[in-house]
């Protein structure tokens, strides 16, 4: 269990690092998604391949549904979360859209019939706290800035759906039989929808490339990757309060990467997610 934990926290900060890609990026941010998301699945197609010998399975819609609409969820919540965290500053972008263990409950219950614990409850309640008080300190903000946090919010539902469907997806044989489906449908998606606004034929600057391959390697093979495979481990309340932890890298490179100072906010709202994350993971069900 602790190398699982560990794991996870792992994955945490892979997934953390994608808003400072997306704030040094320029790149249109449905193509931006798109390309990430090819990225990574043609990196984990030989592990899709491997176990689908491994498992006899030959390749049809039986084993690519699971993945159809995760795929498409995922593609809505990439496209929000990268115009919306260009919208606002990295720690408060990426503690919005991790604010997951909000809505988790209510599509755990819907769709695996997951009731989460008194103990999660009250990690999920000492968490949240931490995150209403940094919310608290975003009434200053600029107009431009709401509008990002707003745009984050609608990413942070979408990618509560997300997780809650890869933990009803669970007892699929192979984390790699589902992921890899996924990343391709949703980046094939992606790329449709960006044909409707800018030409995927021009010349890319090496900012751009190196903000999709970290994007594509670290964010999603590795953190993304990671959070699935999580989620069938893991009771899904657990994994979505340890997610918002994510916001503490954020904020930490985003100071050291993009010189954004946080509040005292951040510090305190840091130590009650924390705090959370401890509470659920030590006396939470298992």
């Amino acid at each position: 269990m602790v190398l699982k934990l560990f794991i996870l926290i792992l994955g945490v900060f892979a997934c953390s690092t994608s808003v400072i890609y997306i704030k040094f990026s320029t790149e249109n941010p449905i193509l931006l998604a798109a390309y990430r998301l090819f990225v990574a699945a043609i990196i984990l197609t030989p592990f899709f391949i491997r176990d689908l010998k491994r498992h006899s399975k030959t390749l049809t819609f039986r084993i690519l549904r699971p993945a159809v609409l995760p795929g498409i969820t995922l593609s809505f919540h990439f496209i929000s979360w990268i115009i919306g965290a260009r919208m606002t500053l990295a720690a408060h972008s990426t503690l919005i859209v991790n604010m997951v263990p909000v809505m988790m409950p209510f599509f755990l219950f819907t769709l695996s019939r997951e009731i989460v614990g008194r103990w999660e409850i009250v990690g999920t309640i000492l968490a949240l706290t931490g995150v209403v008080l940094l919310g608290s300190s975003d009434l200053h903000f600029s107009r431009e800035t709401f509008n990002g946090d707003i745009i984050c919010f609608v990413s942070m539902v979408l990618f509560a759906l997300y997780l809650a469907l890869a933990r009803s997806n669970r007892n699929i044989e192979s984390v790699w039989l589902y992921l890899v489906p996924l990343y391709y449908i949703a980046g094939l998606f992606c790329f449709s929808i960006s044909l409707f606004f800018i030409n995927p034929i021009k010349p890319y600057t090496l900012v751009n490339i190196i903000a999709v391959l970290g994007l594509g390697v670290v964010s999603t093979v590795i953190g993304h990757s990671i959070l699935n495979y999580s989620m069938r481990h893991f009771r899904g309340q657990v994994v979505s309060i340890i997610n918002l932890s994510e916001f503490i890298f954020a904020g930490i490179m985003g100071y050291f990467l993009l010189g954004e100072v946080p509040l005292i906010y951040f510090y305190i709202s840091s130590i009650l997610v924390v705090g959370g994350a401890f509470l659920a993971i030590r006396y939470g069900t298992n």
